[in-house]
């Protein structure tokens, strides 16, 4: 009798499927055989060597002292946890005590900075000298003569535009926000003549990159007095001419713009400039008392160059009131108000000027007891 056995075709399709799972995964076995033997090849690792790092590592870590994986217990390896841990959260209090420490020394530094901040400010506030309103000016003779053509109440207008000013109302008492002042110098660079006490290495015809002999020495002391009277100030000296010259107005425009943004209510913009003759013969001053002074003059701006600027006759009733003021209490002290078609970044605030403090003949000396006055005069009218 023969025997015959008959297959299912689902048997049949479970067996070739069943083989179709062995043949991918030894296809997948291939190709990472392949992957590992391309990209480890230069790594030759032999199990005793991964045994000894291994080891190695617990041991350095646990501080277990055999150095054989092989021989470790469950004693050994709850004995190395335990003792990680003890170093790990060791390292830890260490760390924290560190940053404690380099904390408290620089909360330290800190406050030793801050002492000594507060040390230079009462020292500056020591140094400033009392400035009289009731004392003698006389011009000191010149053969530069201050020219004007305009004239209204004592003050004195050099007019270069096409605007007839005999047409408007000018008003003098104009009234501004005090809140801030900001000072900043678009010719950061511009210098004086060099004194013995005030010598310095020049970058150009009387200019100089160091800050503490060019103009930007001068608004520090303006700072320093208009700060006394309880002021808010805000000095720039961010260099606008170097290392280039061409592009200075542009450069300042940003500098100023970023600084109004950040301190509101800053209506008095003080652009602090020297006069510009480049030579040593021009040094207009006075002698107020005993002390001879560099002549200070404003420089306003117009839209006459066809740039928008509205405020430009508020900016010139404000340095018409300084003028005014400073006429009474140290005549001659200030020259023409000069008048101009350009700009000069005035239209940024209601009370904006350029402030040209003494002339390429002056000394840094003669400049400083400058600003000293005109603040004086500053603080009287705002």
């Amino acid at each position: 009798m023969i025997k015959v056995s008959v297959v299912s075709t689902n048997d049949i399709w479970k067996y070739i499927i069943k083989l179709g799972f062995v043949i991918i995964i030894l296809l997948i076995i291939l190709k990472v055989y392949e992957y590992s033997k391309n990209h480890f090849s230069q790594t030759q690792i032999t199990t005793n060597q991964c045994i000894s790092y291994i080891a190695e590592e617990i041991t350095a870590m646990g501080n277990i002292e055999t150095s054989n994986i092989f021989e470790l217990t469950p004693e050994h390896i709850l004995e190395s946890e335990f003792r990680m841990s003890k170093a790990v959260t060791s390292r830890n209090m260490d760390s924290l005590s560190s940053k404690l420490e380099n904390t408290e020394l620089k909360d330290n530094n800190i406050t030793d900075t801050t002492n000594n901040q507060i040390i230079e400010d009462e020292e500056e506030i020591n140094d400033i000298t009392e400035v009289s309103t009731d004392i003698k000016t006389e011009t000191i003779y010149s053969k530069y003569k201050n020219t004007y053509n305009f004239e209204i109440n004592g003050i004195k207008i050099k007019n270069e535009t096409n605007y007839d000013l005999t047409k408007m109302n000018l008003n003098a008492d104009v009234n501004i926000s005090n809140k801030n002042i900001l000072i900043f110098h678009t010719h950061t660079c511009e210098s004086y003549t060099p004194t013995e006490a005030n010598s310095y290495q020049a970058s150009g015809n009387f200019r100089t990159t160091d800050l503490n002999y060019s103009v930007a020495r001068v608004g520090d002391e303006l700072q320093k007095y208009l700060t006394s009277y309880g002021y808010n100030v805000i000095h720039d000296k961010t260099y606008h001419d170097y290392p280039s010259y061409s592009g200075s107005y542009g450069r300042s425009l940003k500098t100023v713009s970023n600084l109004i943004s950040q301190n509101k209510d800053t209506d008095l913009i003080i652009d602090l400039h020297r006069d510009a003759i480049g030579d040593d013969t021009y040094a207009p001053k006075v002698k107020i008392g005993d002390e001879y002074v560099a002549q200070i003059m404003f420089v306003i701006g117009t839209n006459g160059s066809g740039l928008k600027h509205d405020n430009w006759k508020q900016n010139l009733e404000f340095a018409m009131k300084v003028q005014q003021k400073a006429n009474e209490m140290y005549p001659g002290l200030f020259k023409p108000i000069l008048l101009r078609n350009a700009r000069y970044n005035q239209h940024l605030g209601k009370a904006a000027n350029i402030i040209e403090i003494g002339a390429t003949g002056n000394t840094l000396e003669e400049c400083e007891a400058s600003a000293k006055y005109l603040a004086k005069v500053l603080s009287e009218v705002t």
